[in-house]
């Protein structure tokens, strides 16, 4: 099973990028009339701006009010769509601990610790002709342990210290790879003892997302969760 983010990537791209363009001209022409004292040209421009933003608006927040919440099962991934190509993410293995690191060094959880590793997939059967094979760097990423109740809990600093001390560093969600490549990255989370029916959610951290019309991180969209239950070690 798989899920995309956003979908139709290169469409609500354009889209987005076509209602800057046209929200910069508005801005443009409202300080030409405002410098000419043209009445024209300040109608024109304001008028252009108002109807670009609230139609964009009402078309990002009627997508997002649309969309649904899932949870992928075992094996299911999360592809992140690029203009030419897209990133597939899945968890691959998960333990728990209340403690670890070698004896001298352990470290206690305040409540247990997941150990999360996840797969990185370039998947090469995205790949647009023209793009050839150069190395894609993924944009940056933010991971969350989500619980039935909707807590958040981000990864644990001193966790990842003790892991990466005690396994050897990990391959961070940022490497670049070429198509058909991946790699492993192992997560450690700090949750409570009560935390039920975890779910993992990596998204994007870029602040522009926000406003692409069907990604996950605009507003009041629902997400895509990779699931734990019935992984192997979980």
């Amino acid at each position: 099973m798989a899920e995309f983010t956003p979908k139709f990537a290169p469409v609500v791209v354009l889209l987005f990028l076509g209602s800057v363009l046209l929200l910069g001209f508005s801005f443009l022409v409202l300080l030409y009339g405002t410098v000419r004292r043209s009445s024209l040209f300040l109608k024109l421009g304001g008028g252009t701006a108002l109807t670009v933003g609230i139609g964009y608006f009402i078309l990002l927040a009627g997508v997002s009010f649309a969309s649904s919440e899932k949870v992928l099962p075992p094996g299911g991934r999360k592809y992140f769509c690029e203009i030419d190509c897209h990133l597939a993410y899945s968890v691959v293995d998960v333990q728990s601990a209340g403690a670890f690191g070698p004896e001298m060094q352990q470290i206690t959880a305040q409540g247990k610790f997941e150990i999360v590793r996840v797969k990185t997939w370039f998947d090469e059967k995205t790949v647009s002709p023209k793009r050839g094979n150069g190395p894609l760097t993924p944009n940056r990423r933010r991971v969350l342990l989500v619980d039935e109740q909707g807590r958040r809990f981000p990864l644990s600093l001193e966790g990842q210290i003790a892991l990466e001390r005690n396994n050897g560093s990990t391959t961070p969600l940022t490497q670049a790879l070429r198509p058909g490549e991946s790699y492993t990255t192992d997560l450690i989370f700090d949750v409570p003892n009560d935390a039920e029916r975890l779910r993992l959610l990596i998204i994007e951290d870029d602040p522009e997302t926000h406003f692409v019309i069907g990604h996950e991180n605009s507003l009041y969209h629902k997400k895509i969760y990779l699931g734990l239950e019935g992984i192997p070690g979980a």
